[in-house]
Order: C-alpha cells, then sequence, then structure tokens
C-alpha cells in the first residue's frame, strides 16, 4: 500500500519511558471528530540565504550577468584583452555593459570568461541556452566564440563545446544559442572570445550586456526558469503554504537594501540588483560576492506557488530596517518615519492588485504582460518579519487599518518577534490581538531540550483571536556542538509536530526554516536541502516534513496514550487525523527513547479495520544525515500490517517515527 498520499494532522499527548515488555495504548476516537486542518496547515519557507536562490534554486548559471555588482563590476569575471566597462546601455537600471575591442595583435586575444556560482554546473548530453544583448557599434558584423571550458584540465584543449555567434546589429538585440554539453562537469566556466581565435581574427568592436546561461531544462521549461531538481524536491513535499522572499531579506541591513517587490517585475534585463542581506551578516562565513540579481522575482514565486499547489504568503517591509543589525544600546530604530510609511502601505496594496487585479488595472496589467492574464488568487499577506516592540507595533497599525478597508477578504498576518517565548513576545501578541491581526507568525531555532519541554505548546493557547503561524523553526543540539543536520534533531521535529496538528484549531501554517544550503555558500544550518552544483539532498528534516504534508487528513480526532510523557523527558508521542476524503484515519506515533516500544493501537467505535500501511523513518543514527554521497541514507520505508477487529499490534523500533494509515 503506498503511503505517501495526502497531509494528515491530529492528536494528544505522549508517554513516559517504560520496559518493552510494557504494552502502550494509543486509543484512537474515530467517532469524536474534531477541528478541520486548514488546506495551510504544512508548507514551505523560502529566503535567499546560504546562496537558495541565485546559485541555487534560480537556474541562471551566469554570476554578475549585468556587470552591476559593486564595488567591482568584474566580480566573477575573468577579462583579458582590451575591455572597458561602460555605463550608458540600454536597461535604465542596470546600466553597465562591456566592451570589446581588438587587443592590438592577431596572436593577442580580448574575451571575458565566467566563474559561475562556485562553478558551473554541466551534464552529460543536456542543452543550456546561451542568450546576451549585444551591438556592434560601428555596424561591422563581429563573431564570438562562446565556449564551455574546463579550466583545470590536464588535456590540450581547455574548450569542450565552441560555437560561433554572429553579432551584426548596430541596436541592441537580444542573441541566442543552445550549447549541449558532451560531459558532466561540476565546475565549468563560461568563455567568451572576441572573434574566432582560430581564424586570427580578433579586430571589430562589440557591446555585450545580460550575459546569460540557463538549462534548457528548467522547472516546468520557463526560460526564466528555476532548477528542475530543487523545484521538484519543493513539489514533493505537497506544500499547502508558500512564504516568500524571506525572512531578513525583507528588512534588508538597512532601507536601502530592504527587499522591494516592485524591482522584481517586469523584464529580468532591467531589474536591478541589490546586495543581500546575508553578505554582511556572518563575518565567519564571509561572502563578499553575495547579492541579489531579483531574477527570482514576484512574479515567479506566484507563478511557483502555483504550480507547487501551495497559497502564496509574501512578506513585505514595514518601514523598518533590520533590528539586530540597527541596535541603539537602549532601542532599535526604525529609519522610516511613520509620517512617511505611504509608500509603503502603498506597495502592500499595489502587490494585492498585482496577485489579484484585473488584467486592464495598473499593476494586474504588469502581471497580464509577464504572461499570467488570471489573478493568482492571493488570500496572506505578512507584514514586517522578526520586528518587535513598539517601533512595530504603530507602524503595523497603519498597514491593518489600509488593507482591511481596501481588501476586507486578505487575511493579514504580523509577528511575535524573534523569541518564542518571554517578555517580548508575550507583548507581541498581546498587540497583535489588539490591531485584531488573523494571524501571529511565530519564530524558534532551538536545540533538542526546548523541544522537549515544549511538546505541549499549543496545548492551552487562547482559542480565541489571532491563529498561530509557526513560520520559521528547526531543532539542532547546540549544547552539544551539533548545530547541523542529524537524524536525532529531526526526530524531536517529528514529535514536536504532533502538538501542531494536536491544535489545527489553533495552529493554521507552518513552515521549517531554511529551507536551501549550497554546500559552498552556507552561512546557517541546519537546512532542509542541501545541494551543489549538480546534486541536491533531502535531509532526514526534509521526510519528516514529507511525512506529516501527504498525511495531513482533513479533522483532527483525539489519539491518547495510556502514560503520558513528563515534559522535558524522551518518550512517546502521537497524533491523529480522519481524512474524510480517502476514509482513511491516520496516526503518528515518535518514540524518542533508546529502547523499542510495543505499541497497541485501539481504534475506538469500529469493530473491524481493512488494512493497515505503515510509513517508518528509522533515526537510530542519531548523529547521521543523508549526504549527497549517500541521499538515502535515511529514508522512509513503506511497510504493512495485519490488524484484528479493531485493533493494531506492533513494536516501534527506538528513535523512530512511524505513519499508521488504516481503512
Amino acid at each position: 500500500m503506498k503511503i505517501y498520499s495526502i497531509l494528515a494532522g491530529l492528536a494528544l499527548a505522549a508517554t513516559a519511558p517504560v520496559l518493552h515488555a510494557q504494552e502502550n495504548t494509543v486509543t484512537v476516537q474515530t467517532r469524536q471528530v474534531g477541528a478541520a486542518i486548514q488546506p495551510t496547515m504544512y508548507g514551505i519557507f523560502f529566503e535567499d540565504i546560504n546562496f537558495g536562490a541565485d546559485g541555487g534554486l534560480y537556474a541562471e548559471l551566469v554570476k554578475n550577468r549585468s556587470f552591476e555588482f559593486t564595488p567591482d563590476h568584474y566580480m566573477g569575471w575573468k577579462m583579458f584583452g582590451n575591455v572597458t566597462l561602460r555605463d550608458d546601455g540600454p536597461f535604465e537600471r542596470n546600466p553597465h555593459y562591456v566592451r570589446l575591442a581588438w587587443a592590438g595583435h592577431n596572436d593577442m586575444w580580448t574575451g571575458i570568461q565566467n566563474e559561475g556560482f562556485f562553478g558551473i554546473g554541466l551534464k552529460t548530453g543536456d542543452d543550456y541556452r546561451f542568450s546576451v544583448w549585444a551591438r556592434v557599434p560601428d555596424g561591422k558584423p563581429v563573431t564570438l566564440l562562446v565556449q564551455f571550458i574546463d579550466q583545470n584540465t590536464m588535456e590540450n584543449r581547455q574548450a569542450f563545446v565552441s560555437q560561433d555567434l554572429t553579432i551584426d546589429s548596430r541596436e541592441w538585440k537580444k542573441y541566442t544559442l543552445v550549447m549541449r554539453s558532451p560531459r558532466t562537469i561540476e565546475k565549468a566556466n563560461l568563455r567568451i572570445f572576441l572573434s574566432n581565435p582560430e581564424h586570427r581574427s580578433g579586430t571589430g568592436t562589440v557591446d555585450l550586456e545580460h550575459v546569460s546561461l540557463f538549462p534548457t531544462d528548467t522547472w516546468m521549461g520557463h526560460e526564466n526558469g528555476m532548477r528542475k531538481d530543487l523545484a521538484q524536491a519543493l513539489f514533493d513535499l505537497h506544500p499547502g503554504v508558500f512564504r516568500f522572499p524571506g525572512g531578513c531579506i525583507v528588512e534588508g541591513s538597512n532601507l536601502a537594501t530592504r527587499y522591494q517587490w516592485k524591482n522584481t517585475v517586469g523584464p529580468v534585463e532591467n531589474r536591478p540588483l541589490n546586495k543581500n542581506r546575508w553578505e554582511s551578516t556572518f563575518t565567519d562565513r564571509y561572502y563578499p560576492d553575495y547579492f541579489q540579481s531579483y531574477g527570482l522575482g514576484f512574479y515567479e514565486y506566484f507563478l511557483l506557488s502555483e504550480e507547487l499547489g501551495a497559497a502564496p504568503l509574501p512578506v513585505l517591509n514595514v518601514g523598518m530596517a533590520c533590528q539586530y543589525q540597527n541596535w541603539n544600546k537602549e532601542e532599535a530604530h526604525a529609519e522610516c518615519s511613520a509620517e512617511g510609511l505611504q509608500p509603503y502601505i502603498d506597495d502592500a496594496l499595489d502587490l494585492i492588485e498585482f496577485a489579484n487585479g484585473p488584467a486592464d488595472s495598473e499593476w494586474g496589467k504588469v502581471r497580464a504582460e509577464m504572461g499570467h492574464p488570471a489573478p493568482f488568487g492571493l488570500k496572506y499577506i505578512a507584514i514586517g518579519n522578526e520586528q518587535w516592540g513598539e517601533f512595530y507595533f504603530e507602524r503595523l497599525k497603519f498597514f491593518i487599518d489600509a488593507i482591511r478597508k481596501a481588501h476586507p477578504e486578505i487575511s493579514i498576518i504580523g509577528t511575535s518577534g524573534p523569541d518564542s517565548e518571554g517578555e517580548m513576545f508575550e507583548l507581541g501578541w498581546k498587540a497583535m490581538r489588539e490591531q485584531k491581526a488573523d494571524l501571529v507568525d511565530e519564530h524558534f531555532y532551538r536545540p533538542v531540550d526546548w523541544f522537549k519541554n515544549s511538546m505541549d505548546r499549543y496545548d492551552n493557547y487562547d482559542r480565541r483571536g489571532p491563529k498561530v503561524f509557526a513560520g520559521e523553526y528547526a531543532c539542532h543540539d547546540h549544547g552539544r556542538n551539533m548545530k547541523w543536520n542529524h537524524a536525532g534533531a529531526s526526530l524531536y521535529e517529528a514529535a514536536f509536530m504532533t502538538t501542531l496538528e494536536r491544535n489545527a484549531d489553533v495552529v493554521h501554517m507552518a513552515t521549517y526554516a531554511p529551507l536551501f544550503a549550497h554546500v559552498e555558500g552556507w552561512q546557517w544550518r541546519p537546512d532542509l536541502i542541501w545541494f551543489d552544483n549538480l546534486r541536491c539532498v533531502k535531509s532526514v528534516s526534509y521526510y519528516v516534513q514529507q511525512m506529516y504534508a501527504r498525511n495531513c487528513g482533513t479533522n483532527v480526532i483525539p489519539a491518547t496514550l495510556s502514560t503520558p510523557t513528563p515534559k522535558g523527558e524522551d518518550g512517546l508521542f502521537t497524533s491523529a487525523v480522519v481524512d474524510k476524503q480517502t476514509g482513511e484515519y491516520i496516526v503518528k506515533v515518535i518514540n524518542t527513547t533508546d529502547s523499542p516500544k510495543d505499541i497497541v493501537l485501539r481504534f475506538e467505535g469500529m469493530k473491524r479495520l481493512h488494512s493497515v500501511g505503515t510509513l517508518t523513518l528509522d533515526c537510530r543514527s542519531y548523529e547521521q544525515d543523508n549526504t549527497l554521497d549517500a541521499p538515502t541514507s535515511i529514508v522512509p520505508q513503506e511497510g504493512r500490517l495485519i490488524p484484528t477487529d479493531n485493533t493494531v499490534r506492533t513494536v516501534i523500533a527506538a528513535k523512530s517515527f512511524v505513519v499508521y494509515r488504516v481503512k
């Protein structure tokens, strides 16, 4: 029986460590159908951290394609011969380009070479679309030799693909050719010679702008598309909600570098560069070439949400730069006065029009011209990321008032700040209740002990007022110097998620974070999906998320353990749901102890069970995780059990997470 089905979710509590010989009974009340589980319950959160966008999900292979990186406009490039930088190009917001001219000698060559993001990954037999905006200012045609090269080869020739491209127009024009790679290589370079060196004709002058290279086989075949394997990994999660574009990049290190969605739509050639907030954060893992090309912009985010089947959830700046990076002893300061908020509020209202407005409205027209006349169906918008205190509360109120007046159909999400509890957390919740936010975004990156003590986190939340969006969370063993991906932390995430399911009347959304990390460009861990230039690997935490999302069900039903687990201890944890669409009951049981446990699942209200399928994630290799070289070391395994009447008797292994799907 295939267990990878729809979603699942909910039930009750836990049970203390007991002897293997003692049965642990889980009583499932099949006729007590409880709260509905929201379609948005389990989702994904994307932020351009760890080179998650440029160099990651966004499939562009050329770094600094428009020569706009600062202070070095040639960053990512090697220039040779007669190359000059100019700034009167065809694109207003990306004015820089390079001029290639004769090197002055028939045996001296002019050209440029791009290193990509930690190299350019190419696969045998795959096609790649090279494009460039170019002109010949004197009107005389010029031939470019475009090559894939291996800079480090010991072979006679560095180039393993070479194709000619003739530039013949005095006016700026886009030129394209498709190049097929005959080999798989992780760290190729792209090299462009002025004229073909083998013809000894390096004369002429040509201007080049927006030099680009994409695989033709992108996600859904989009020309300005996503890397297929990474987007497929997101699709396979079956996410219900997709939060974008961050995260702290929404705030920016200052307001000048905040994320501005209007800069990310329209032709990609004219989307301005932005300095990535994470470039300036971690001096121990510093990347001075970390920028945002905005090639992956709000149109692409909305389109990807639609293709994933997830509700789009954009996050917008509230008029405040990152409070962590703008700290003034006693208080954080915003760089925009409350009186100057109108442009920020307009951005929020215009975004709703961009997503949902008719194709003849101002911003709906922009969406339609980009290829999507139909509305995207936006239902949620978040204002602010991890802000806290009166600076945030005062500004948020203006947004809520304006959005409620213009778009009462849109649900508004505020934040309780960066803490998972404490004074600022409580003040945040108090303010969100007073302002009648629809959901409150909670964040908690915490060690195992915190998760052990939080297995009942939402049991006693106020059932009135705003709902919970657990917008960023992950578990790690910080106290053991193990702040990286490992199966043990993933197991405690699985156990913690029972409190999300059990309290589906309060918790409406949850998204693990961060989502992506390049193995050569990471700054933060643990992360859900790791990748290099050719491969990706799904962490054990990924499979935990997938097991919940694909077994979410439609409604909570009670599932109680005979012996609850005291706070802060290892034990058994469970939740249960019914899927009204399939007629199945879905029970999740997590054993965090070091011993196998005898389990009895008793389905009250049923006389006979027809079939029982299982999906087991074995986390006994506690400090291990999947790797690029061993991507399937710890993955869910399917199985079947034979029930007796309305009862299932089984054994759950130590350090394991099991989903039981019962007809």
